[in-house]
């Protein structure tokens, strides 16, 4: 016994501390710091260390010191929580046991009932084990070995992302697996299972003999992907398989090839980089079509006619780069064998209906905004341009490019005679190398664009002071200035197709031909606005008439061989844009003539939580030349309801409430017969577990714009939940006037912490053919920490 000793209710600290635990001062921490699976971080040099028990006991014959008790071991962030911990000198080996638990410093918890494991943690065993990461993957052994401080291997063994369930912890997790063997490589970073059965909701569905994905703590890795797969009535039922190379902590490469049962093998390559100040990517893809006859013959699906429509393909890039924190620089690059590729294989990141390629610089400091870019609109769509024919091998593309594009915002910080100025500058310079005409108007085609060059920079400033009179009302004098200078170099044929358009259409233009032109408009305005506010114990409303007069000269060089309407070709007149200075959607038209806006707005609120508001109002058309009675190349003020001197009545309401209900509708209304011009309903209900959506859509024939008849036009939406992870949904679209079913489609869904589970099946037709319909069917099954299978779209 004398060479034995106890010391009862022990709080050392320090180097006494490692001295309890070894004569050597060995540095016990890590024994629990690295676990089996060799997760732990580094400890960091002169680390102290605290050991907390109810008994430690000194056994000189033996040679072994042992903390018995509500064991408490602290050490550079680390934990280990036992009821007794054993250290024998003689076989520097380390007993850690009774319900014992590490928790690293990086949030890594293992459980277990004992720890067996050498001084130096290379070799080690442990039974009935339980690992939970720090990002929630779980694993659980009958028993874990430990060898060459290298390999982990679970005996038995179970691993699984979701996690447990709190009332029924021994509830079958919604998938695992099981494996005979699980191996944890901690140099190479993988983890290998052998023999193994995947688990789905506690059912075996799938033997798998052998496979191997990369560690928890590893972010990215070499090696396959999950596969994909998906259903488009042209191309078929299509399986891809991608691999990723993870060359780099800051580049890699991802390859992806996919194979469609009607076109063939299509392959993808996409490298991204990364750097300190920014990042880019470049994207590849290209097919040799089996079957491109599979495709409508009114689309462009196909590609190129003849036997260029076989070998398609596109190139396409981005990034942005930070140059300080002021100034930005990137791009977005598309290159394509047509105009339809990317859209119709569902290229990433390059498949929408309308693609912007750019290149462009930004910067914003305080109050200053500059924005330069050159630009080139694709436009994926699936009708072939109206003048072509479709067996010809004549493949219009009429979209401009832009170089370059110049936007500059500046507003001084000092107020200027107590009201705010701002200076506004815009230039563009297009081209376009084919005449882009529509269909014929009342004063011949109209022409959406020039084939030439043309180009325009305009400088604009405003100022306004708002001034509150002691009766609430608000009075906003304006005063703005603006000058335009263009250049225009257009072809024979564009000059031949403007004078087409005026009264003698005999006249013809042999030569191209150049001009130049300068127009400015000045403003004087005045805003006047009145809130009145009433309210009660239980609402509030706010009454607020506003009326506005903006006094301007006429507007000059509509069209023709003046400013092409590049940007300006579409507008909608409405309650939001009433009170609009100028109400044309570009800088290519300019509102003329003394104009009056005058209209009334509401809003209330209720102490039950509803809100409402409403706005109806009318313009008046006071003195000189109506723009939009003008007509340009685009006859862009026919039935803008602005063409007469009083306009069409504009009105709006809506209301919502705390439940999730909201309500509005908006129209445009005829200014003698009030009958409806434009109109739009909508109504939205998002209280779970049901959340549905409609949108009713009405216009007025617009002949000169190509629309002969009316339309009318109802978007349904519904979502329904049946708990917190199923839910299923729809969506279509209706065209009242042709009788058509436009799209529709409907899907369902699983969603939780490590499993997500999507079935989607849409249709679209064509208006011109509704017997053509497109069917997709795509699904997507994701297990979190393991990848993807399949693709699905949540939206039609």
């Amino acid at each position: 016994m004398a060479n034995r000793r106890t010391a009862r209710r022990a709080r050392l600290f320090g180097a006494t501390a490692l001295a309890c635990l070894s004569a050597c001062a060995l540095p016990f921490a890590p024994a629990y710091a690295q676990t089996v699976a060799d997760l732990a971080p580094s400890v960091p040099e002169g680390s102290q260390m605290l050991l907390e028990a109810d008994t430690l006991v000194y056994d000189n014959d033996v040679q072994t010191v042992t903390a018995v008790g509500g064991v408490q071991i602290d050490y550079a962030g680390n934990r280990l929580v036992a009821q007794r911990v054993t250290y024998d000198r003689k076989t520097s080996r380390l007993i850690a046991s009774g319900n014992v638990e590490i928790v690293n410093s990086d949030g890594t918890k293992i459980f277990s009932q004992e720890i067996d494991i050498t001084d130096d943690f290379a070799d080690g065993f442990v039974n009935a084990l339980r690992v939970e990461t720090v990002d929630k993957t779980y694993f659980a052994a009958e028993s874990a070995k430990r060898e060459g401080g290298i390999l982990t291997t679970f005996n038995n063994g179970v691993y699984t992302a979701c996690e447990p369930c709190e009332q029924k912890p021994d509830k079958a997790p919604i998938w695992r697996i099981k494996a005979q063997k699980i191996i944890w490589n901690g140099e190479k970073k993988t983890v290998r299972f052998e023999n193994s059965n995947f688990e789905f909701f506690g059912f075996p569905i799938a033997f798998l003999p052998a496979f191997e994905i990369a560690d928890p703590t590893v972010k990215r890795k070499s090696g396959f992907l999950m596969p994909g797969i998906s259903y488009k009535s042209e191309l078929g039922v299509g399986v891809s398989i991608p691999y990723y190379f993870a060359l780099s902590p800051t580049y890699d490469l991802t390859i992806k090839g996919t194979g469609y049962t009607r076109q063939g093998f299509l392959g993808e390559a996409e490298w991204r980089q990364r750097f300190n100040n920014g990042q880019y990517s470049l994207k590849i893809a290209g097919i040799h079509q089996m079957n491109p006859d599979k495709f409508d013959a009114n689309t462009v699906d196909s590609g190129p006619t003849g036997d260029a429509n076989k070998l398609r393909g596109m190139v396409g890039t981005k990034g942005r780069f930070d140059l300080n924190p002021r100034w930005a620089f990137g791009w977005d690059i598309l290159a394509q064998s047509d105009k339809n590729f990317s859209r119709t294989y569902g290229i990433e990141g390059f498949a929408d209906s309308t693609h912007r390629s750019e290149v462009y610089l930004t910067g914003l400091n305080d109050r200053n905004y500059f924005d330069l870019r050159a630009m080139r609109f694709q436009v994926q769509e699936e009708a072939l341009d109206q003048d072509i024919d479709p067996t010809s091998e004549a493949r219009a593309d009429k979209q401009p490019w832009v170089l370059p594009s110049l936007d500059y915002a500046y507003i001084p910080d000092a107020p200027l005679a107590g009201g705010e100025l701002s200076f506004d500058l815009n230039a563009r310079v297009i081209r376009r190398t084919e005449l882009d005409s529509a269909i014929p108007g009342l004063n011949g085609p109209t022409i959406h664009g020039l084939e030439g060059t043309s180009s325009r920079i305009t400088a604009e400033a405003e100022w306004k002071r708002t001034i509150v009179t002691e009766g609430g009302l608000l009075v906003t004098p304006l005063m703005a200035f603006r000058a335009d200078g263009s250049y225009l170099d257009a072809s024979s044929a564009s000059l031949n197709a403007i004078n087409n358009m005026a009264i003698d259409p005999d006249i013809g233009v042999a030569a191209d031909v150049r001009s130049s032109l300068f127009r400015y408009m000045a403003t004087l305005g005045l805003e006047l606005r009145w809130p009145v506010l009433f309210s009660s114990t239980s609402s509030t409303h706010v009454l607020e008439p506003m009326a506005q007069v903006f006094a301007r000269p006429s507007e000059s060089a509509i069209g023709g061989l003046g400013i092409p309407n590049e940007d300006a070709q579409s507008f909608v007149f409405d309650a939001a844009s009433l009170f609009e200075r100028d109400k044309f959607s570009g800088y290519d038209r300019m509102e003329g003539g003394t104009r009056a806006n005058i209209g009334l707005r509401y809003s209330g609120s209720y102490s039950n939580g509803w809100t409402t508001n409403a706005l109806f109002g009318q313009s008046y058309q006071l003195a000189g030349d109506n723009s939009f009675a003008a007509p340009d190349l685009v006859n862009a003020g026919a039935y803008s309801g602005l063409e007469t001197d009083t306009s069409d009545y504009v009105a709006l309401a809506g209301i919502a409430s705390p439940n999730g209900f909201s309500a509005s509708v908006s129209g445009r209304f005829d200014e003698q017969s009030l009958d409806v011009r434009r109109a739009e309903m909508k109504v939205g209900l998002d209280a779970r577990p049901i959340a549905v959506s409609a949108r009713y859509a009405f216009i007025d024939a617009q002949p000169l714009y190509g629309f002969k008849d009316d339309r009318h036009e109802v978007t349904l939406g519904a979502t329904a939940r049946f708990n917190d992870e199923w839910r299923v949904f729809g969506s279509g679209t209706y065209d009242i006037k042709s009788d058509l079913l436009v799209k529709n489609g409907v899907g369902f869904a699983y969603d939780d912490e490590c499993f997500t589970y999507m079935m989607t099946y849409a249709e679209s037709r064509d208006h011109n053919d509704p017997d053509d319909v497109t069917r997709s069917v795509g699904f997507n099954i994701s297990f979190r920490t393991l990848g993807d299978l399949g693709t699905a779209k949540n939206s039609f």
